[in-house]
C-alpha cells in the first residue's frame, strides 16, 4: 500500500532549485565568456603594441610592414621621428597602440 499523499500548499517551493540552478549556470557561462573575451582583448592589445613598434622601426630603416587583413597601420614621419599607429580588432572593441622611433639615415655614424 502506498502512503497517502500529503497535500501541498499553494505556494509550494518544489522545483525552485532547478530554476535557480539553471539561472546560476547561465550566469556562470556568461561570466566565463566575458573573462575569455577580456583575455583575448588583452592579447590583441599586446599584439597591437608589438605591431606598432615593428611598423615604426621598419619605416625608420626603410622597410614597410605588411599586416594582417583587418589590421590598420598608419605611419607618419615628422621632424625625424616616425609615428606608427596600429588598430587591431578585438572581441570587446578595437584596440589601438602607438609607437615612436627615430629615423635612421643611411651612412649616419652610430
Amino acid at each position: 500500500m502506498k502512503p497517502p499523499r500529503i497535500p501541498t500548499a499553494p505556494g509550494d517551493d518544489r522545483g525552485s532549485v532547478t530554476i535557480e540552478a539553471a539561472i546560476s549556470i547561465s550566469a556562470l557561462i556568461v561570466l566565463c565568456a566575458l573573462i575569455v573575451a577580456g583575455v583575448v582583448t588583452l592579447a590583441a592589445h599586446v599584439a597591437a603594441i608589438d605591431l606598432a613598434g615593428a611598423a615604426a622601426r621598419g619605416h625608420a630603416i626603410g622597410r614597410e610592414l605588411t599586416p594582417g587583413p583587418e589590421v590598420r597601420v598608419t605611419v607618419t614621419e615628422n621632424a625625424g621621428i616616425v609615428t606608427a599607429a596600429v588598430t587591431v580588432p578585438a572581441p570587446l572593441g578595437a584596440v589601438t597602440a602607438r609607437a615612436f622611433y627615430p629615423v635612421e639615415y643611411p651612412g649616419e655614424p652610430r
